[in-house]
């Protein structure tokens, strides 16, 4: 392996460490959850999901949207963190262990 593949492999380590260095802005994702498998993710600024909680209640939230409110706080804008219910995840709430 050269030098410069070292260099750029170091300095990956260091970023994935620091991950309020990155914004996510759309994602989607299969989340895995008790009884199925679902389609979660974020568009335009909108969560969605294919779980039936998420499509039958007025809230715009559920257990798998906020999952990964919480996986990716820090990567996330403000509002993102906190679209949908008003129950979605708050760090003064429940810390994340680190």
């Amino acid at each position: 392996m050269n030098s410069s593949m070292i260099g750029k492999i170091e300095k990956a380590h260091r970023y994935a460490k620091e991950p309020e260095r990155v914004r996510i802005h759309s994602l989607e994702s299969t989340f895995h959850g008790g009884h199925d498998d679902h389609t979660v993710g974020l568009k335009d600024g909108q969560w969605h999901c294919s779980c039936h909680a998420f499509s039958s209640h007025a809230v715009g939230t559920c257990a798998h949207v906020m999952a990964l409110q919480q996986m990716l706080f820090r990567m996330l804008s403000e509002d993102d963190r906190y679209s949908g219910d008003s129950l979605a995840y708050s760090p003064a709430a429940a810390p994340l262990a680190s």
